[in-house]
């Protein structure tokens, strides 16, 4: 007979590890699928080893310019070290998405491919299995664009940068989103000589005005940058050929030109699941379309009128909706306001909400207050006075806000909390944040909205009133 569960999880990355802690600890029976490791790319080759080889890198370019405090340092990378260091950290969170944690939580982990023999049964393997909700958290895989000779070139993606037994000579980046931005800035700062191409502009999602900075600093930190300028072919070298005849020939080649769904071999037609070319397509409360036992989360899912978004805390998010729905049959759906995203080079870039000229484009007419870190009396007293606060208003309201700076994304917690429930920009200018912190940037540019007003003729009149009264 074909066990039967209240549901089946495709998926041990961020999404489909957090349904399934939700509905085990609840009591219901779950099954758990996955091909590869537990903890999916965000562990084992996404966040958690970026995020560590960018902490050496980071620990790298202090020592070099110790000297400014009056220290004198010299780093000397230690490669074997720098790869134990990263190791170290995903062994560390490891038996946090550990099959025997999910076990002692009460679901059935099965090694194996799943695949959909029905619209509420699937195939792994030889076996077979039925289930009342079927969440679809298979993620995403690097994409490899169809660039003339990049098939016949070795190459590597994220899956396979951080097993390099020796640092590359030359590192060449194909692609200028955020992991080839932080993978830049990471070898960049261990003393790798890196040049990145990108087509359009790096950072392209983000505020125009903030990815220049970014380029500055970049380019401070010895990134070669080439902007603007497509790749026609690739030659072995391996050799980049840009549009404008120019070569560029290294010692590695990584590309970082984007995401795919990871759709192959699930075959989403045999249960009734459409399927898009950027995932599966499901309503903003993440629910199938076309087979309502079924819901996505993570990379793959493609909500209506707001698309795939590759992050891991999104994916936890999309956990807690589908929860809601599958399991307590509440309402819930996306909301795309107050979606953080943050590139983790020195400094960070971290975004939330509409840039100036999204809310332009949705027809609103948006007042714009910056805020430089110059004026930080922490980022100064650091030596990192680089870097600005932007924040996009209309009608008083915060639609949105960018962040170029030291520890950036740490700062977006009360602007998540501002824009995702419509808060006013005073409720940003009256927080009391502890001084000296570079989070005061925040509120010196929210209480900017008031100088004129505070400032003003009219306000200047009633204070020399009331100077006269006893």
């Amino acid at each position: 007979m074909t066990p039967r569960y209240d549901l089946a999880v495709i998926g041990a990355g961020a999404g489909g590890l957090s349904v399934t802690a939700v509905a085990a600890r609840l009591g219901l029976r779950v099954a758990l699928i996955e091909r590869d490791r537990m903890g999916g790319d965000c562990l084992n080759t996404g966040c958690v080893p970026s995020k560590a080889l960018l902490a050496a890198a980071h620990a790298a370019r202090a020592a070099r310019h110790a000297s400014r405090f009056g220290v004198l340092a010299e780093p000397r990378i230690d490669w074997a070290g720098v790869r134990a260091h990263v190791a170290g950290a995903i062994a560390a969170i490891a038996p946090n998405d550990s099959a025997a944690r999910y076990r002692a939580l009460g679901a059935e982990v099965i090694a194996g491919e799943a695949r959909f023999v029905g619209p509420d049964r699937l195939a792994v393997g030889s076996r077979e299995l039925r289930a009342r909700r079927i969440v679809i958290a298979a993620g995403s895989r690097a994409a490899i664009p169809p660039i003339p000779g990049l098939d016949a070139v070795p190459c590597l993606t994220h899956t396979g940068i951080f097993d390099l037994p020796a640092p590359p000579e030359h590192l060449l980046i194909l692609g200028g989103g955020p992991i080839g931005l932080e993978l830049a800035d990471a070898f960049a700062g261990l003393g790798v000589p890196v040049t990145l191409v990108e087509a359009g502009r790096i950072a392209g999602r983000e505020d125009p005005e903030l990815a220049a900075l970014l380029r500055v600093a970049l380019r401070g930190h010895g990134v070669r940058l080439h902007e603007g300028m497509a790749v026609t072919a690739v030659e072995p070298g391996p050799t980049l050929v840009l549009a404008d005849g120019a070569r560029i020939t290294g010692s590695h080649l990584l590309v970082a030109a984007g995401r795919r769904p990871d759709l192959a071999a699930l075959a989403p037609e045999a249960g009734g699941v459409r399927a898009s070319a950027a995932g599966i397509a499901t309503d903003r409360g993440l629910r199938s379309l076309t087979n309502r036992r079924v819901y996505a989360v993570g990379d793959i899912a493609d909500p209506e009128g707001i698309g795939p978004r590759a992050f891991t805390h999104l994916a936890t998010h999309h956990a807690g909706i589908v929860i809601r729905r599958a399991v307590f049959h509440l309402p819930a759906r996306l909301d795309p306001r107050a979606f953080p995203r943050v590139t983790y080079t020195m400094p960070e870039l971290a975004q939330i909400g509409l840039t100036e000229a999204e809310a332009r484009a949705a027809g609103h007419v948006p007042r714009v207050l910056r805020w430089p870190f110059s004026e930080s009396d922490r980022a100064v007293a650091e030596g990192a006075p680089e870097g600005l606060v932007k924040l996009v208003l209309a009608r008083g309201r915060v639609l949105g806000a960018g962040i170029l700076a030291e520890g950036a994304g740490e700062m977006l917690g009360g602007l998540a909390l501002a824009i995702g429930r419509r808060l006013p920009v005073s409720a940003l200018a009256g927080m009391i944040v502890p001084y000296p912190t570079r989070a005061e940037t925040i509120t010196r540019a929210a209480g900017s909205y008031y100088l004129e007003r505070l400032f003003g003729p009219r306000m200047r009149r009633l204070a020399g009133l009331l100077a006269r009264l006893p």
